[in-house]
């Protein structure tokens, strides 16, 4: 019998052609996995009922309030949150279990990425991060961001882990385009709603330059070639994006408030 028990929880929609790779690699150490579906309309639920009965048809109340619920529904003691698009390789598999089975004193991990994009591993820029995934569930809860949610924890130490998570991204280019506008939009709306200004074009435009420069050089995105070229590019547009989307909201709300009320028109 296994000194500790873990939950595995996944939120998806539409992840038929990647969830599977994802619950292969967490079925050997789970007690538990839970899935949480927004309205899959392919057999993504089909393929995780093979391996759960804990899957629950949901609406879509942005991700950290989605992995809230998920959280919730976890029965153990330790929790890996994990995306559909993303796998543990046999390495981190056998670390977490290696380090589970230690009775860490540690109350969460993190997870180094290993981003799979345009048929390549990337070694540096966005895959040099390493997000907090595997934690206790006493105390644990998650941000209510709509999007770049957070794991809050209790005080306590928290350690990243040597093996690496998988992370395929995107499907093709069309799709990596398609969810760079999604992300920016909703990091638009996100600062909006909670009343940063972002300095107009000119700050668009100067954050976008900066993210550029801390993957490809601080990060050392260059060493992963072309790729690596091309990552940085789509993420320094994403940064403009969203700045450009928060510039766009400012102005609609000042012009909304110089226009006369109906009545007075």
């Amino acid at each position: 019998m296994k000194p500790y028990s873990l939950s595995v929880i996944i939120i998806a929609k539409n992840e038929a052609d990647r969830i599977e790779r994802c619950l292969q690699s967490v079925a050997p150490i789970a007690d538990e996995i839970v899935v949480l579906d927004s309205g899959s309309t392919d057999n993504t639920v089909e393929i995780t009922k093979r391996y759960t009965d804990s899957v629950y048809i949901t609406d879509w109340p942005g991700y950290g309030p989605q992995k809230q619920r998920a959280l919730e529904k976890a029965a153990f003691d330790w929790v890996l949150s994990i995306d559909a698009d993303e796998a543990l390789t046999p390495e981190l598999q056998d670390e977490i279990d290696r380090v589970l089975k230690s009775n860490p004193i540690e109350v969460g991990f993190n997870l180094p990425w290993a981003v799979n994009v345009f048929g390549q591993t990337l070694n540096h820029g966005r895959s040099g991060r390493a997000p907090l995934r595997l934690f206790k569930r006493a105390g644990a809860r998650f941000s209510n961001a709509s999007v770049h949610e957070k794991v809050l924890l209790p005080s306590g130490k928290v350690r990243k882990l040597k093996g690496r998570l998988l992370h395929y991204t995107h499907r093709d280019f069309g799709h990596y385009l398609e969810k760079n506008r999604h992300y920016a939009w909703l990091g638009a709306q996100k600062r909006f709603a909670s009343g940063k200004k972002g300095f107009g074009l000119t700050g668009a435009l100067l954050r976008a330059l900066w993210t550029f420069f801390q993957i490809y050089v601080i990060r050392l995105g260059f060493l992963d070639g072309r790729a690596g070229f091309l990552v940085a590019m789509m993420y320094s547009q994403g940064s403009f994006n969203k700045y450009a989307g928060l510039w766009a909201l400012r102005r609609e709300e000042k012009k909304g408030k110089h226009d006369p009320a109906p009545e007075d028109r």
